[in-house]
């Protein structure tokens, strides 16, 4: 099913700590990798530096794929499809360090030096198993 968020998928995306798999593209070629991620109200929030970073500053157009497992199985898989937006505020990005950090069980103060993108959705497509 693919449509805006509804209020099942954003249960599933605030559930529980899960990675999500960001994919943007440089040169023509897609580019994914694990990242850890904050949601709430239609916007994802992911702290990146590196190849991540200088493709979403070359093309916004970005991807985000969450999937939960249980002993392999999967579970639910929810696909974002949005237009990320590099955040040059450093109070912004320490609020969202301290959230994402939090989220995941490390110190709150842990992962400093990455840069903040916000993403916003556009579609989102979910499947449940």
């Amino acid at each position: 099913m693919s449509t805006s968020i509804t209020t099942d998928v954003e249960r599933l995306l605030t559930s529980e700590p899960l990675m999500a798999h960001l994919a943007t593209c440089a040169n023509e070629r897609p580019h994914v990798a694990p990242v850890w991620y904050d949601y709430a109200d239609g916007v994802v929030e992911v702290l990146t530096t590196g190849q991540k970073l200088r493709n979403v500053r070359e093309n916004p157009r970005v991807a985000l794929s969450i999937q939960k497992d249980d002993g392999g199985h999967a579970q639910w898989m929810v696909t974002l499809l949005g237009t990320a937006t590099v955040v040059d505020d450093a109070e912004a990005t320490r609020d969202a360090e301290r959230r994402i950090n939090a989220k995941y069980g490390a110190d709150p103060d842990a992962w400093s030096g990455n840069v903040l993108v916000r993403i916003d959705v556009g579609t989102a497509s979910s499947q449940t198993y």
